[in-house]
């Protein structure tokens, strides 16, 4: 090719695009080129921010038998502009052969004004969505509280923005929400599909649907700023451990195990398996918590004050459970992993050992996990047009 004709190629390159918007060129990376790829033998699940901690904490439920060990891929979803590094899940993955999972970057651009509409990533969302079978979102950081409308609190910590891009933006393309009542939510095309949202995960669900957050539950619900009158509140209105921070020197647990109500009306009664005098002990680490309730969205288990919500669950969409613990922790499972909470705690002991003393606890989780992975297992089988 001669000088003259490259030079045109080039010109026409740019005004292509100049021209095209942004959602053309995010699908004709991924959508003409086919590069997201999945085992359609297999149940694939969707897990956002995968990094290190979510595998290990996936690993540790396999291979405890709470989710299913063969015949389930994960596809970890991240996008690239995120600051977190996911190069240590990656080695992680290579090292120990774990070719049941596998990393999706997505790239299309995101700002605070286009997360809740179409835009440029919303081709991916469609894509993925129609090749998956349930979604597990995972733990992390404080929501920037402008995606809200409101100001950032002194006590609100903001490390990675463009996650909470990302995974905002989906939850909406997933359920809609009040900020744009004329989109069309994806799950109208699956109602029955799986999604999981832990922690942050559940503060996403309810502010991806129009919600908001209290920024610190110490100082907006209990009205303590000081640590020393946290813990003369008592360990049920904790939700993250004050120790931890008052004396980092005694190496106390950052998690706390406290117990929760569960409504009668609620999945976790209605339909994982649970009885609503049960007050089942869970472990948390937050200090946020859902304010004003987004789309659909209604609070099913809180603390038991009533204070804090624990767990909130879509009206519509009945396989969408989001909860403000850690079901996924791996200590929970490891018995050989010892921790202590408070100075009282003379001796550390297993959280395994904690749960079997408590009535109920240590089964709570296992019926959250069947009830995740049935739900799994069903939604492969409506994608696959009961094919099996």
């Amino acid at each position: 090719m001669n000088r003259k004709a490259m030079r045109y190629k080039i010109f026409f390159l740019i005004i292509f695009l100049l021209l095209s918007p942004p959602w053309a060129l995010c699908a004709g990376r991924n959508l003409t080129a086919g590069t997201l790829s999945v085992q359609d033998s297999d149940i694939t699940i969707a897990v956002l921010h995968p990094s290190l901690g979510t595998l290990q904490a996936l690993v540790t439920l396999r291979g405890n038998g709470l989710i299913p060990f063969s015949g389930v891929s994960f596809l970890g979803l991240y996008h690239e502009k995120q600051i977190t590094d996911y190069s240590k899940a990656r080695e992680y993955v290579r090292a120990n052969g774990l070719n049941w999972f596998s990393f999706y970057p997505l790239s299309g651009p995101l700002s605070e004004e286009t997360l809740f509409k179409m835009n440029s990533c919303t081709p991916e969302f469609e894509e993925i969505f129609q090749k998956i079978d349930g979604l597990l979102f995972f733990g992390g950081p404080d929501i920037p509280p402008s995606l809200y409308q409101k100001k950032t609190s002194l006590l609100t910590e903001i490390t990675d923005p463009y996650r909470h891009f990302l995974e905002l933006s989906f939850v909406f393309h997933l359920l809609g929400g009040h900020q744009d009542e004329t989109v069309r939510p994806l799950l109208d095309r699956r109602p029955e599909f799986p999604i999981l949202a832990i922690c942050l995960g559940s503060q996403s669900l309810n502010v991806g649907t129009g919600g908001t957050l209290v920024q610190d539950i110490w100082s907006e619900v209990y009205g303590r700023h000081w640590l020393e009158d946290v813990i003369a509140l008592g360990r049920e209105t904790w939700h993250v451990n004050p120790f931890f921070r008052l004396a980092p020197h005694e190496r106390f647990s950052s998690y706390i195990l406290h117990s929760v109500k569960l409504s009668a009306d609620g999945k976790f009664c209605t339909a994982i398996g649970c009885k609503p005098e049960e007050e089942p002990l869970v472990i948390s680490e937050h200090h946020q918590q859902v304010e004003k309730l987004g789309k659909g969205l209604r609070v099913i288990a809180t603390s038991l004050d009533g204070k804090v919500a624990e767990a909130i669950e879509h009206a519509r969409f009945p396989n969408v459970l989001g909860v403000q613990f850690h079901p996924e922790y791996p200590d929970l499972y490891t018995p050989e992993t010892r921790v202590r909470f408070t100075p009282e705690d003379k001796e550390a002991v297993s959280l395994p050992s904690l749960l079997g003393k408590h009535s109920g606890s240590a089964d709570f989780y296992r019926k959250l996990w069947g009830w995740v992975s049935r739900a799994w297992v069903e939604s492969r089988h409506k994608r696959r047009g009961g094919i099996d």
